[in-house]
This record gives C-alpha cells, sequence and structure tokens, in this order.
C-alpha cells in the first residue's frame, strides 16, 4: 500500500541538525514533516553520543570525588559502593528526557514526524518505508538532509558492541571493563576512557599522531596529556595499531612505535578513530548530488546542495562533527528555504571536550597563527591562581588568549580547567563581534569566581596581569 503527502519542508533525519531545522521551518510557517527511522528523535547525540555521555561523565566524576576527593572536605564515607546498573539507569533516564522533550516540541510546532527510513528521489520526492512494511512518499517543495555520520570500523577489529564496541557500545557495559584498550586519543576515546577509568578499568589509549587531541593547542596538548597521564589513563602516542587477535577470554592488540612490536591483552576494546558521513537514502550518484573528497555533501554558505530546493547540514556535510554547529546549519537552511539573507559562519564555533578538567577552544591554535605569518601575542593565566577554582579544589590548567598583535582582535582561545564548557561563551560572543583582548579585559567580573582567568588572560595579552 502507497500512500502520497504534500510537505513545504521535508527533513531527513531526526538529531540536533534535522529536529532544529524542522522546528525552525516551522516556526517560520512551512507545513513541515521530519523522517526519522529511529524509535525516539534526538539522533546520535541525544540517543547514543553527547547526553549519555555527559550522564555517565557527571556521575562518574560524582564517584571519583566521593572515593578520591571528598576527604579534603570533611567528607567522609564509611562504606563507599558503585551501583553499575543504577548509574546506567541514571543515564538512560536523562536520554529518555530529552527524546520525550524533542517529541514535545514536534508537537508544540505541528511537525509530522513521520517514522520511518527516507530515501530520496529525484524531484524532491521522499519515498518512506515505515515500521509496519508499509510506504509513504512525500513530495516536498524543499529537502533538508540531516542523515548524520557513523563511527568508522577497523577491518580487524569489527564492532560486536559487546567487547569490541563503538561510542554505542562503551555507553552500555554491563560491568567495568578490567582492561579498555581504546584506539583513538580524540573527544570520543578521551572521554569514554576517562568514565570507565574513574570507575575502576585500567585503560590504554593508543593515538597514531605524535599526541592526544590532533588539531588542538600545542599548549592544551601538553597539558591535557601531563593531567591524563597523572589521573591514571596509559597514553600510547606515536603509536599504530596493526592488528589484532580475538579469542572468548582476551583481544590481543598489536602495536608499533618506532618500528618496535609490542602487544596490549584487553578485555574489551574501544575503537574511536573518528566517524564518516552517513548518506543512508541518498544515492549521491543517482541524484548527481555533489560530493567532497571525503564523502561529505558539498554545500554552499547558506547549505544549499548543487541540487535545486535541496539543502544539507550538519555531519552530512563534513567539517567539525558537532551538534552544535549541526543546529545552527539547520537553521541557516530554514532561514535561507524562507529568503533571509542568513550565511553559515564558522570562525566563533566553539569545541568542548568534557574531561576532567574540561577542554574548550575557538578560533586558531597558536600553531596555526605561527605558521600563517600573522604577528600575534599569546598569554595564559593559570587557574592556580584563580581564588574560585582554589576554594573548589579544581586548580589545574589554564586559560589562554591569542591575539593580532597589531589591531589586538582575538584570534584564538583555549581553556583547560574546572567548568571551561561554560566559560568558552564569553569568549565566542566576543569573537561574533570581532572583540580584542581589550574588550574582556575591561570587562568587570564578579569576583570570586571562575571567570576571572578569562579577564586576567586578556589582561597578560596587555602586559598588565593583576594576580601573576
Amino acid at each position: 500500500m502507497s500512500n502520497e503527502l504534500q510537505a513545504d519542508v521535508v527533513v531527513i533525519g531526526g538529531g540536533p541538525g534535522g529536529y532544529v531545522a524542522a522546528i525552525r521551518a516551522a516556526q517560520l510557517g512551512f507545513n513541515t514533516a521530519c523522517v526519522e527511522s529511529a524509535p525516539t528523535l534526538g539522533g546520535t547525540c541525544v540517543n547514543v553520543g553527547c547526553i549519555p555521555s555527559k550522564a555517565l561523565l557527571q556521575s562518574s566524576e560524582q564517584y571519583e570525588f566521593a572515593r578520591l576527593h571528598a576527604h579534603e572536605h570533611g567528607i567522609g564515607f564509611d562504606a563507599l559502593r558503585l551501583d553499575l546498573h543504577q548509574m546506567l539507569r541514571r543515564k538512560d533516564e536523562v536520554v529518555g528526557q530529552n527524546t520525550r522533550g524533542v517529541e514535545f516540541l514536534f508537537r508544540k510546532h505541528k511537525i509530522n514526524w513521520i517514522r520511518g527510513f527516507g530515501t530520496l528521489r529525484t524531484g524532491n520526492a521522499v519515498d518512506v518505508l515505515l515500521a509496519d512494511g508499509s510506504t509513504q512518499t512525500l513530495k516536498a517543495a524543499h529537502v533538508i538532509i540531516a542523515t548524520g555520520s557513523v563511527p568508522i570500523e577497523l577491518p580487524f577489529l569489527p564492532f560486536d558492541e559487546r567487547r569490541i564496541v563503538s561510542n554505542t557500545g562503551a555507553l552500555v557495559f554491563d560491568e567495568v571493563p578490567a582492561h579498555l584498550v581504546v584506539i583513538g586519543g580524540g573527544v570520543i576515546g578521551l572521554e569514554l576512557g576517562s568514565v570507565w577509568r574513574r570507575l575502576g578499568a585500567k585503560v590504554s589509549v593508543v593515538e597514531l599522531m605524535p599526541g592526544i587531541l590532533p588539531g588542538s593547542d600545542d599548549d592544551i596538548v601538553k597539558e591535557a596529556d601531563r593531567i591524563f597521564r597523572r589521573q591514571g589513563l596509559e597514553l600510547h602516542t606515536g603509536t599504530r595499531v596493526t592488528g589484532a587477535e580475538i579469542s572468548p577470554e582476551t583481544i590481543v592488540v598489536s602495536l608499533e612505535r618506532d618500528g618496535q612490536a609490542r602487544t596490549l591483552e584487553a578485555s574489551h576494546v574501544l575503537v574511536a578513530v573518528g566517524r564518516r558521513p552517513s548518506l543512508s537514502g541518498i544515492d549521491a550518484g543517482a541524484l548527481g548530488l555533489t560530493l567532497g573528497s571525503r564523502g561529505e555533501i558539498s554545500v554552499d554558505d547558506r547549505m544549499r546542495t548543487n541540487l535545486p530546493n535541496v539543502f544539507a547540514i550538519g555531519d552530512a556535510t563534513g567539517g567539525k562533527l558537532l551538534a552544535h554547529k549541526a543546529e545552527e546549519e539547520g537553521v541557516i537552511a530554514a532561514e535561507a528555504i524562507a529568503g533571509k539573507p542568513s550565511r553559515m559562519h564558522y570562525h566563533s564555533i566553539p569545541s568542548v571536550i568534557y574531561t576532567w578538567p574540561e577542554i574548550a577552544s575557538v578560533g586558531l591554535s597558536e600553531q596555526e597563527v605561527r605558521v600563517s605569518g600573522r604577528e600575534y601575542t599569546a598569554a595564559k593565566f593559570p587557574f592556580t591562581a584563580n581564588g574560585r577554582a582554589r576554594t573548589m579544589g579544581a586548580a589545574n590548567g589554564f586559560v589562554k588568549l591569542i591575539a593580532d598583535a597589531r589591531t589586538d582582535e582575538l584570534l584564538g582561545c583555549h581553556m583547560i580547567g574546572p567548568n571551561v564548557s561554560e566559560l568558552i561563551s564569553e569568549v565566542v560572543l566576543a569573537f561574533e563581534y570581532r572583540g580584542a583582548s581589550e574588550d574582556l579585559a575591561l570587562t568587570v567580573h564578579a569576583h570570586p569566581t571562575l571567570a576571572e582567568a578569562t579577564k586576567e588572560a586578556a589582561l597578560a595579552v596587555l602586559g598588565r596581569a593583576i594576580h601573576i
């Protein structure tokens, strides 16, 4: 049985980019439908990515504080214990609250959620295979592709999501792994590695590049490496994974560094070597859709593809795979459909890593500025000199600012320390207005607050920091 519906805007994919695009399109008065095959809205981020991982990071931070640091505050426990199943239940409850929240927003804005697998055809028709086996065709005036990304799998370590896992399986271990080998020292690997280390696992992180967090500012990499090793993460940088032997008892991972071979014997392996665009339901060749060199959909600054009235957003378009980037692209696409002069700008999109301490950045790294040949001034302010950080017992890290030496325009900001996921927004706002370090330096910050470290770093760029 087949039937056909008309819509002004059809969004393929209900993740952060897709559902935000649908909401903005509905706000602009368009009859909007969103095609999503998963049982819940929210995509990877809400269901098996950003939200559940942060729930576990928060819970594991609480556990480690109670185990290692509570006594410093005069708090003692007679019998501290880990209830992993309750921790996982709480994570699932948080996910459920978020997915139900997105469903509520769809009802509020009268967005038609078509629950099925969508395939884009020529002429902006979307064929949907529904859960009951029937089909439905949506005829759209405009289509927004928001199909996301999927984890990259190593051929010799195929995912079974029990012992050899992607980010999805790493969220649902039914017991703390004895030895978790994490392949990839990027955001996902370090966040999830941190969770299980705090809960008692031995965690070994293997990274091909010379340092963890490839692409990050060099000072951040050095500080993070020092702190994570001290916390107990075993870091193997500049190391290639060459193979693996899988048995019912163990997974023996073969490594090579500087021509020397060695092995790691693991109970579980997390493969976190990156993600690739998912074009599920999008036959680029048949549609004539232009792709980039890494299989991503090519778009302009209004999120338009080369096909008439077809837009693409989020991980499917490549670049930094960030939920907030996808959300903003979704807004731009909907507004472009409405004829608004909206355009996407990427220079002031922050990146955050939710380890402890947290890491946050916006703009260029110091090495990127140096390579450009631009004259600059860089300065850091340590959290050891911040009163609020000392009261928290969380004085590791620093705020670093980079500014143009002639104009003082901010070029980059890199933070590692307590709650920097929140502190970075002040600098992002300054970036939006092409602000200078002086703008931050002249802004009165409440005392005692962590944000004073940002003001002091700005003062340091000007050569007049007060508290160092």
